[in-house]
């Protein structure tokens, strides 16, 4: 199983450095810089002439480097990162993209694992359910509850309760994980409430979209295990037709699920990243949003490369799980 995972993490390397290559690469290509921020800044704001904004932004691109030709400024990022595990400087925040991602990546990646588990738990129980009660008006609701999950975008959902809480609720703090009464206090059970009340609509929304995709593929798969030949030998042997399920369909239904936890936290990170946006929370999405806006690039490659890894390292959790369900995929990747 070692040398599965270490063949499994070696064959990873090259795809992510072909990512960040490619990342550094699209982010570029649009024309313009942060210098170019700087200096409309300088004009607009400060009421400096063109010359001299675009003076002080040729100076600010010589101190930062980016004068420098496409291929040396990746190569100073990457190897910075490399080498010393420096990802570079925000122009834009003040202060190392390390410290940027580390005060907003925790709290993504917690909302994201949140809705994972909730959607996991929640889509493959309605799909046993569905599944098990088939043309029934369960299934048929079930079936509606899925199907809208998997085809109304996210952001219009978050869209639609920002509308309802605001201007039919007369909610004002939205864009906060806390009320300010407890934004600096130790935690309580009435902060912890707090939270709920302001995060429960990113939660419900990235949720949605996961539930809904567990609850079709375990009602689909787990109705073609219903009918295969030792489901029916185990109901020939007076086994209930609950234990029948768990015991003997379910686990076999959970495969495709399993391969599926490949790409789970990268999509519950999308759905956390499109609903934060709308609601303004300081997390992943605001951020990316923001320093693709004013052309801050280290900390918009370092956040699209976090996000290629979740998709690598999910790749490589599934194929863990998958190998230790079946020894076969275990034996077919060492060769």
């Amino acid at each position: 199983m070692l040398r599965f995972l270490l063949m499994r993490i070696a064959s990873a390397l090259p795809v992510l450095a072909i990512l960040s290559l490619v990342t550094f690469a699209i982010i570029q290509a649009p024309p313009g810089d942060y210098a170019d921020y700087i200096r409309s800044q300088l004009i607009n704001q400060g009421g400096a002439s063109y010359a001299q904004a675009e003076a002080q932004a040729q100076a600010y691109r010589k101190e930062h480097g980016l004068d420098k030709p496409l291929p040396v400024q990746y190569l100073n990022w990457i190897g910075g990162i490399v080498t010393r595990g420096d990802f570079g400087y925000s122009l834009y925040y003040n202060k190392p993209v390390a410290d940027v991602v580390g005060e907003r990546l925790p709290r993504t990646l917690l909302l994201a694992l949140v809705c994972h588990l909730l959607a996991s738990v929640l889509g493959i129980s309605f799909g046993i359910w569905a599944a098990t009660r088939q043309y029934s008006w369960i299934d048929s609701t079930l079936s509606a509850i899925s199907f809208l999950g998997m085809t109304v975008p996210r952001f219009l959902m978050a869209l639609i309760i920002v509308y309802l809480l605001v201007f039919q609720f007369n909610v004002s703090e939205i864009g906060s994980f806390f009320s300010p009464q407890y934004g600096g206090a130790p935690w309580s059970w009435a902060k912890f409430v707090d939270l709920v009340k302001h995060v429960w609509p990113v939660v419900a929304i990235a949720t949605f979209g996961g539930l809904a995709y567990n609850m079709r593929v375990m009602r689909g798969n787990l109705l073609d295990t219903l009918n295969a030949q030792y489901v029916e030998t185990a109901k020939a042997k007076g086994l209930t037709g609950g234990a029948v399920v768990m015991r003997h369909a379910v686990p076999n239904a959970l495969h495709p699920l399993v391969m599926y936890q490949g790409v789970v936290l990268p999509y519950m990170l999308t759905g956390e990243i499109e609903t934060a946006i709308i609601f303004a929370l300081p997390t992943v999405g605001p951020a990316i949003v923001g320093s693709m806006a004013v052309g801050d690039v280290y900390v918009t490659a370092t956040f699209m490369m976090v996000l290629s890894a979740t998709l690598i390292v999910g790749n490589i959790i599934a194929d863990m799980l998958l190998a230790l369900l079946d020894p076969r995929v275990r034996q077919f990747g060492e060769h």
